[in-house]
């Protein structure tokens, strides 16, 4: 009988030893350490176990490899492929919370910036700088010609799906799924504030207004003349008269770093430039700001067609109604930058 009790106390002793290893190893003891440089943990889509495994190795959550197999099976986490995605861990969690919270799949979202891009190889690049996919796998769709069309784009159009804005995404999202998420806020946009609705009161589609917008864009970085600025442009529009704008001649070349322009981008024979065509380009020469949109969208009425720079340094235009005028205040702009020691 006593020999009954003992093997009895040892068993006990050995199950609450057990009992212990298991807390202090699974549920005690932090897996996820203080101090680390970051929180995040991306997981690429198609992963393997082993690869994640990998991943968490070398972020420094991953000590004992035994352990977290044999507790990744138990919870049913293994899966091929693994669970993709970009995950915020806490210091301090144990190595189940660790688990649970990866096979959950509840991502850390990530913010994608899209401001002042010029083509769609730099929305490309800025959006993988956030995103799982490749830069080149996002332009790939982007020239995808066919997939353009079944959206109602062309290479050309494209830029004008672009609303500049900060969007929050998941990091794993495809780039089909970009796209598809760009043309809903897209269609939301030229919802709100009636900007479908004054698009057409000027004869206009959306994308030609985004059109001019990226010109307008292009010509001023001052908001308040912004709306005086498109007038001009859409009173040339109206007159039949060429717009001779200056980025648009510099687009044709792409040529964005010059500081000014000469012959060398008025004379180059493209549908982009319009000093040699009339009418709006054949689409976007960047992406426009919301606020150049809306300048077009509510165009000060006058009956300016000619501008230039005031050259004092403001970064304002003299605005000019005939083409006297105009001289006038290209010779004001001449003797500013005299005064400025710029010519």
């Amino acid at each position: 009988m006593k020999a009954i009790h003992i093997i009895t106390g040892v068993s006990a002793l050995a199950l609450l030893l057990i009992g212990i290893f298991i807390y202090v190893k699974f549920v005690g003891a932090p897996a996820v350490p203080h101090g680390l440089e970051d929180y995040y943990v991306e997981i690429p889509t198609n992963s393997s176990f082993e690869e994640v495994m990998a991943i968490l190795e070398k972020k420094g959550v991953l000590k004992d490899k035994k352990a977290f197999t044999l507790l990744a099976e138990r919870m049913n986490y293994q899966r091929n492929p693994m669970r993709a995605g970009r995950y915020e861990l806490q210091p301090g969690w144990s190595l189940i919370q660790l688990i649970r919270h990866l096979r959950g799949g509840s991502q850390a979202p990530v913010d994608v910036v899209l401001t002042n891009e010029r083509l769609p190889e730099n929305v490309a690049a800025k959006a993988a700088r956030f995103l799982e996919p490749d830069s080149v796998d996002i332009l790939a769709l982007f020239q995808d010609e066919e997939y353009l069309a079944a959206i109602g784009y062309t290479p050309e159009t494209l830029m004008s799906l672009f609303i500049p804005n900060t969007y929050e995404f998941y990091w794993n999202t495809s780039p089909k799924s970009f796209v598809e998420r760009m043309i809903k806020e897209h269609d939301a946009f030229w919802e709100r504030e009636n900007r479908q609705e004054k698009a057409e009161a000027l004869g206009m589609t959306p994308r030609e207004v985004y059109t001019l917008a990226s010109i307008v864009e292009k010509e001023t970085l001052v908001d308040k003349e912004k709306p005086r600025m498109a007038g001009v442009y859409l009173n040339r529009l109206r007159t039949g008269m060429r717009l001779q704008a200056d980025p648009t001649a510099v687009f044709a070349r792409r040529d964005f770093d010059t500081p000014r322009v000469t012959h060398y981008h008025t004379k180059f024979d493209s549908p982009y430039n319009t000093y040699l065509y009339a009418g709006l380009p054949p689409g976007p020469i960047s992406m426009a700001s919301i606020t150049s949109i809306d300048a077009v969208l509510n165009a000060e009425e006058h009956d300016y067609i000619f501008f230039c720079a005031k050259g004092d340094g403001s970064g304002l235009h003299a605005f000019a109604k005939t083409l006297a005028g105009h001289n006038s205040n290209v010779a004001e702009y001449k003797r500013n930058l005299t005064k400025r020691g710029l010519r």
